[in-house]
Formats: structure tokens, C-alpha cells, sequence
């Protein structure tokens, strides 16, 4: 069972089926022996050296999910620090708080309620991906046993909210800490984490008023589907803002490390123009520094950053290639257009707390609203991710080299092609038959033209 849960990123599947108790106890053994082994390859020593921090979600099947989970942790021969019941990004803070050999958090993100998974880190909250760990991580959990371990594994609980909050204030403004200039925001929460986060985090900060939607996660049930990225999530947000006027709204994922905002007329605002507008803040502190984008962004996001004196670097979808851009290039921040947002002061990890954080310091720092910030970045059109059916991905991008031989084409992930007028990017899905188009041009109408030339090379196109 254990090759339908592991994915590319993390483990997930449904729960019971397949992803259930025994499946957990083989998964925390697998990680305990894989994030042992890499802390002595390392070189750590110290209590820190057998530690792994262990959090968990909201989700009705977290609670004996982290059990076993914990169980085949100390087969594994780790010492488990129980977090507790905490967003994701929490688990990176704790990992190098607690200099930790690393963590793992039970949670399925943005799936429905019937879901749960794992997301492992490594040391200083390094990802751990297919490659990068995952792999090893599964064929130890294969062959894991009870009793057959070296055991000698521990266990004990921390809460560390009063830390977590200290390292996230430190970001917010002065004049919104004393409360001498105030934001109205909305949040919706999605019945996730954010739910139990901005209470303890952002609660009784004096210059934030907050409207809180869907906060209560005591049932591991949600209003709506927690995918901040799906536009009919986002309606409780939108017209939170609009009927209280507020200066703008956040709609968190269900683990709260990604987020959607809305500007103050109660629109979204697309994730590459905010990272293009938050990039300016950072390269006036961080002068000639590199930022990180996703490859799918608005082409205004490197003419931005180049602008403001800065050097774009374009990166692959995912998080596992953002944050390791931003190390690789020590760049102080990165964005996705998935809603993750990735910050050197967070170990280069991506956290809807900072996001947040971020967004209210540069709002003041503007003085004016965030539809007018936003709006010397919306130069081009794009189409948004449109998917299309194909049982013959390759070839279907060969056909597309050979129909545009003058193109200019890169292959960081999947298919990047520049055409003059228009360019495009063309990724194969990992798990299904289906292309993902990304295009934009100066204008609309060649938007919808080059689409619509496009898809019969590309296939089915698949509406939702």
C-alpha cells in the first residue's frame, strides 16, 4: 500500500484506505532511521542529533495517525518532541529551534476532510523530497517490523506558541505593534490551521482588526474545500471585504503555509504580482539580491525585479525546488503562484504566517491601497493554468518544437517557449494525462488566439 501514499513531495492518501495506523508506525520508523542517519553523516552531535519534531493538523484521523506515527519513531530509536496541534510552518521553527535532526507534520494540506499525509524536513527544515530522501524513507518503512528495530526511543511534549509568536512579531511593523496605525483584515481560515495560528499568534496585536471566518477546526470538517487557489473558496473573503470595507482579506490552506489575498475592492490578487510588489521591499533592504519566482509567473515579475536593482531567478514548480533556489542563491525571498511564499528568515521555507506579516508591512510602508501597489505590476495578459488531456505528453511538446521553429524554448520544467509577442510554459503532469498550459501576451486577444492555436496540439482541454 505504502507505493500509493508516497508522492513526489510528501506521503498522503485516504484515510483508512490507504493510508492508515500500521502505515504510520512504518512511516515514523522509516523517518527515524533516514533523518538519524543524515544528522551523523553530518556531523551533529548533541540531544538535537536523535530528535524529531512531530506536529499535527486538525484532521479527525490526526490524533491516532501521529500515535503510531510517534510509535514507529521510537522503534526507530529517535527521541519525539510533540508540538502538538500546529500549522506547518510551525514544524520548521521548531526543527531549528530545537536544532533537530528534523520534523515531520501529519496533515493533507488542501485535500478534503477524508485525507491526512506526512510532510518530512530534514535538519534546518530542509525538505525532503522523492529524490532527496523520500525514496529512502519508504523502503526502510517496507521493511520496518516491530520489535526488530534498535528501539531505545523516547518521548516528550513542547509548547513552543510563546516562541513561535516571538520570531513571527518580530516582522510586523512598529507603528501596527503599538497600535499607532491600523489594518482591518479579514481572514478565513478554512476551518484549518490558521484557525488555531492567528488567534495565538496575531490576536492581540493592537493594530490589526481582525475579521475572522471559518476559525473553528474542532471538527476536521470543512465549509469549504481548503484550496485557497480554487476561486469559489475565496467567496466568504471577497465579500468579507467589500461589505466591511476592510484594507484586505487572507484565505489560508488547511495547514496554513499558503495563501491567497485579496486587495481592498475584495479582488485576488494573482500570487507572481505580489511577489513582483513584495520582491521592491525586499531588495530596498537587501540591495542587488536574488529573487526567486516560479517559471509559470507573469513575465512583470523579472522586469520588476531587475527594475529595483535585484536578479530574477526563475525556478520550478514546487517546493522542494523553490527552497532550494532560494539557498542555493541565498536570496531573502520567493514566491509561487500556488500561494507559497518562501522567506530566508524562515530556514527558506515557505509560511502563510510571514506571508502575512510581509503583506502588512508593506501595505504600510505603501500608505496607500493594495490595488494601487498591485497595479504598476499588471502589464500583460494571461490565460491562468488551463489543463488539457493527453495520453502522448512527450510528443505533444516535440509537435510543439516543430510547429515553432523561430521559438525561443527552455526545458527547467517542462516546456518554456517564447514567441516574441506571446510566451508560454507547457508542464507534464506527474500523476495524470494532462498538459498544463500557462500563457500570456500583451493583450487579451492574442491570449485567446494563441490558445485556441495551441490546442489542438495539446489536446482535450479539460474545464472545471
Amino acid at each position: 500500500m505504502l507505493s500509493k501514499i508516497f508522492k513526489a513531495y510528501d506521503v498522503r492518501g485516504i484515510y483508512p484506505e490507504p493510508l492508515n495506523e500500521k502505515d504510520a508506525w512504518q512511516i515514523g520508523f522509516g523517518c527515524a532511521r533516514f533523518l538519524l542517519q543524515e544528522a551523523q553523516k553530518d556531523g551533529r552531535a548533541g540531544a538535537g542529533a536523535r530528535t524529531v519534531v512531530v506536529g499535527r493538523d486538525m484532521r479527525r484521523s490526526s490524533p491516532s495517525l501521529v500515535r503510531s506515527l510517534k510509535d514507529g519513531m521510537r522503534e526507530g530509536g529517535a527521541h519525539v518532541v510533540d508540538v502538538g496541534m500546529v500549522d506547518t510552518p510551525f514544524t520548521y521553527f521548531a526543527a531549528n529551534h530545537l536544532n533537530s535532526a528534523g520534523a515531520v507534520q501529519t496533515t493533507a494540506s488542501h485535500n478534503p476532510a477524508q485525507y491526512n499525509g506526512f510532510k518530512v524536513s530534514g535538519a534546518g527544515a530542509k525538505p525532503v523530497g522523492q529524490d532527496t530522501g523520500l525514496a529512502t524513507i519508504k523502503a526502510a518503512a517496507e521493511a520496518a517490523a516491530p520489535g526488530e528495530g534498535p528501539g531505545g526511543g523516547s518521548e516528550e511534549s513542547k509548547d513552543l506558541w510563546a516562541e513561535y509568536r516571538a520570531h513571527l512579531l518580530r516582522f510586523l511593523p512598529k507603528e501596527v505593534l503599538d497600535g499607532t496605525r491600523t489594518l482591518h483584515v479579514v481572514i478565513d481560515a478554512s476551518n484549518g490551521m490558521a484557525g488555531t495560528m492567528v488567534p495565538k499568534v496575531f490576536a492581540d496585536v493592537k493594530g490589526l482588526r481582525i475579521t475572522p471566518i471559518n476559525f473553528d477546526n474542532s471538527t476536521g470538517e470543512f465549509v469549504h474545500e481548503p484550496n485557497p487557489l480554487v476561486e469559489a473558496n475565496l467567496a466568504p473573503t471577497r465579500e468579507g471585504v467589500r461589505t466591511l470595507k476592510a484594507d484586505f482579506g487572507v484565505c489560508f490552506d488547511g495547514d496554513a503555509d499558503r495563501c491567497m489575498v485579496i486587495d481592498e475592492r475584495g479582488e485576488p490578487v494573482g500570487c507572481d504580482l505580489l511577489t513582483a510588489w513584495l520582491a521592491q521591499g525586499w531588495l530596498r533592504s537587501n540591495p542587488g539580491a536574488s529573487i526567486v519566482y516560479d517559471l509559470r509567473s507573469t513575465r512583470s515579475v523579472a522586469e520588476a525585479v531587475r527594475e529595483a536593482g535585484g536578479v530574477p531567478v526563475e525556478g520550478r514548480v514546487g517546493h522542494v525546488f523553490m527552497k532550494q533556489k532560494l539557498r542555493e542563491t541565498g536570496a531573502p525571498f520567493g514566491g509561487e503562484l500556488s500561494g507559497h511564499f518562501y522567506f530566508g528568515d524562515m530556514w527558506c521555507t515557505d509560511s502563510g504566517a510571514r506571508a502575512f506579516a510581509n503583506v502588512v508591512a508593506a501595505l504600510v510602508a505603501a500608505g496607500k491601497p493594495m490595488s494601487e501597489c498591485i497595479k504598476p505590476f499588471r502589464r500583460y495578459c494571461q490565460s491562468g493554468e488551463i489543463n488539457f488531456e493527453n495520453d502522448d505528453k512527450q510528443g505533444a511538446l516535440d509537435a510543439l518544437r516543430a510547429k515553432y521553429p523561430h521559438a525561443k524554448f527552455h526545458t527547467l520544467d517542462g516546456l518554456s517557449m517564447d514567441c516574441g509577442d506571446w510566451w508560454a510554459n507547457i508542464r507534464m503532469s506527474n500523476t495524470e494525462p494532462l498538459l498544463r498550459l500557462n500563457l500570456e501576451a500583451r493583450d487579451a486577444a492574442t491570449v485567446a488566439a494563441k490558445v485556441r492555436e495551441l490546442e489542438p496540439v495539446l489536446g482535450h482541454r479539460v474545464e472545471h
